[in-house]
């Protein structure tokens, strides 16, 4: 048999041969574009590839190369030469600040020296996007682009169209990725601008070099911080948005150090060899376990099941004794024995069946023992876990505040000189500017939930964060129509969770008679000449006046109308829609608009068509 300490020790040393052999290799490309020849200067895109560049190094990336105000030629070798690199590398990154532009739904990056006096010259002066997305392709695990390049586009104003449907945009245009582990992040929403800010960063990259180098943290979960950030700091202007799709494992741009102090829980080893005795389950295997460790806690739990075998064996070696009596019994009644040899050999069988009766009640008694030391064992194991667990917990706290306060230590050290020069004045500004914050208040976690719930269609009011009355019956409808269970006293990070998850619309757009759904709107139905809106809410033809009846006819109406009037009234139409996910619709004559049972929780009410 394999003593216990050499088998975990070999368990062990494979698990050390099937670890990682190297770490993973990253590059680093980042472009800052502020000298337009053509165009007026940029302030900040040359001191945000800077600050982004000094982030790369200190994350310890094995290749940064910064390169400031490049031309057409310059860029398409820089990109070149990037891809060469990216053949080796794990982790490809490319970040640009500059000037952009989207035509016809392609986004591309302006150079320094491009005029584009007409819209044909973007194609000859300017790189395209997936040029970018072609120099990190060849990366194993992340290809990442960093575009800061949403703002206002002066070329747009000054460019000749040479066709009239040619499309130039706002901004820059969406961008899905076709290849794998590839992500596109922009300063702002597709469609939509970004500021540079009033100071000597832009809010983007500010956020970008607070969050991206923290060790561990998931490149998608950091990139929802920097949109808070920026949203916080532009007054909810600007939405940084990403595009593309990673695996389930998390992928941080630094990897978390490993853990320092004591990991290892000195009842390891003992807790690995008890329960490989009892997969055993054998005398042998409990015995061997005993010699090796004859005292403490697992022992105590070792004689108890040792004790429960030897009840087993007990109780197996009586019932054998009792057959072996009983086909006594049976023999000497067939071979006619004497009364007394039969009375003496049903008494030997009748203690022999009371013995193993006895030995299985001890073997259940001793069974239930041994069932209960082990339900001791796992929680007195689950216990010391859950403190181990705290203790990393602490340990892990105090690794990342340090690591925190020496990235700080670090920037303030890597400040330009003309920073520490700034005069006296300047210094007390920005002493008392307050430095951002990744916490949001309540006020703006009310704000995010508002806005949320105007998304998707459950708040027509504002965003102004104060979390009143009409604000928690937006959010009592979308916990109706959601299947949800959200509090509604209050603006919680778990609503804005849940909020984010919906794509679309979530409550129904009900429209008055007169009116109809577009989109998430209502809009004025408007008939052409000689057809008006009608009880279905549909356009239809106006009849015409029919010719002035005679005596007779009008004695017959005036019949018919006291007829009618007697009758009960008929059902009309309410003139109410209803939209749902696959559209809208009239109410039906004699329905009415009201709350019916969802089909899948019939506890949840939902608006619905209500028929008499």
């Amino acid at each position: 048999m394999i003593p216990f300490r050499l088998f975990a020790a070999l368990i062990f040393a494979i698990g050390l041969a099937c670890g990682p052999a190297h770490a993973d290799r990253r590059v680093a490309l980042v472009i800052g574009n502020s000298a337009y020849k053509s165009a007026p200067k940029l302030g900040n895109p040359v001191n945000d590839a800077t600050l982004v560049g000094g982030m790369f190094k200190k994350a310890g990336f094995d290749s940064v190369d910064v390169r400031l105000d490049l031309s057409a030629s310059e860029m398409r070798r820089m990109l070149r030469e990037f891809a060469g690199r990216s053949r080796d590398a794990d982790m490809a990154v490319i970040y640009y600040a500059g000037h952009g532009i989207e035509l016809d739904g392609t986004n591309y990056l302006i150079p320094t020296d491009a005029t584009l006096e007409t819209d044909g010259d973007v194609l000859d002066e300017t790189i395209p996007v997936e040029r970018a997305l072609f120099a990190v392709e060849p990366a194993k695990q992340l290809r990442l682009i960093i575009l800061d390049a949403c703002r206002d586009n002066p070329f747009s104003k000054t460019m000749k169209r040479t066709l009239a449907s040619r499309a130039i945009g706002r901004g820059l245009a969406k961008v899905e990725p076709t290849s794998p582990n590839t992500m596109i992040a922009f300063a702002a929403k597709a469609g939509s601008t970004a500021s540079d800010g009033d100071s000597r960063n832009s809010p983007f990259a500010t956020a970008l070099v607070e969050h991206l180098p923290k060790p561990g943290l998931d490149l998608r979960k950091a990139f929802g911080f920097v949109r808070d950030d920026v949203l916080k700091a532009t007054g909810y202007k600007q939405e940084p948005y990403v595009y593309g799709s990673l695996g389930g494992d998390d992928v941080p741009l630094v990897v978390k150090p490993p853990a320092t102090g004591p990991q290892a829980n000195p009842q390891e080893a003992i807790r690995r060899d008890y329960e490989l005795a009892l997969q055993l389950a054998t005398r042998d295997g409990w015995e061997a376990f005993l010699a090796q460790y004859p005292d403490g806690f697992y022992a105590n739990l070792a004689k108890g099941q040792l004790n429960k075998i030897g009840a087993e064996e007990t109780r197996a070696s009586a019932e054998q004794k009792a057959k072996a009596a009983e086909q006594e019994k049976t023999r000497l009644i067939a071979e006619r024995a004497q009364k007394a040899e039969q009375e003496k050999a049903a008494a030997a069988a009748k203690a022999a069946e009371e013995a193993r009766i006895a030995a299985d009640k001890q073997k259940q008694i001793e069974q239930a023992k041994a069932e209960a030391a082990e339900r001791q064992r796992k929680a007195a194991e689950a216990a010391a876990a859950k403190a181990l667990a705290e203790k990393q917990a602490a340990e892990k706290a105090k690794t990342e505040l340090a690591a925190k306060q020496a990235a700080e230590k670090a920037e303030q050290a890597a400040k330009p000189a003309a920073d520490r020069q700034m005069p006296e004045a300047d210094q007390k500004v920005a002493a008392l500017s307050p430095a951002p914050t990744s916490t949001l208040s309540a006020v703006d976690l009310a704000k995010s939930v508002q806005s949320e719930l105007r998304r998707v269609g459950c708040l027509s009011g504002g965003a102004d964060g104060d979390w009143s009355a009409a604000a928690q019956r937006s959010l009592t409808l979308f916990n109706k129509y959601a299947g949800t269970q959200l509090d509604v006293k209050l603006a919680s990070v778990d609503a804005l969770d849940a909020l984010k998850a919906k794509p679309g619309r979530v409550c129904p757009l009900v429209c008055n008679f007169g009116f109809k759904a577009d989109g998430d709107q209502c809009v004025k139905i408007t008939c052409r000449a000689g057809f008006r809106v009608g009880d279905d809410n549909e356009c239809e033809k106006i009849q015409e006046k029919k010719p002035v009846a005679t005596r007779e006819d009008s004695r017959r109406r005036d019949q018919d109308r006291k007829q009618s009037d007697a009758a009960p009234s008929a059902p009309q139409a309410s003139g109410q829609m209803i939209c749902n996910a696959a559209g809208c619709r009239a109410i039906a004559k004699g329905c009415r608009l009201g709350t019916v049972s969802h089909p899948s929780n019939p506890s949840v009410k939902i608006p619905g068509e209500v028929c008499n």
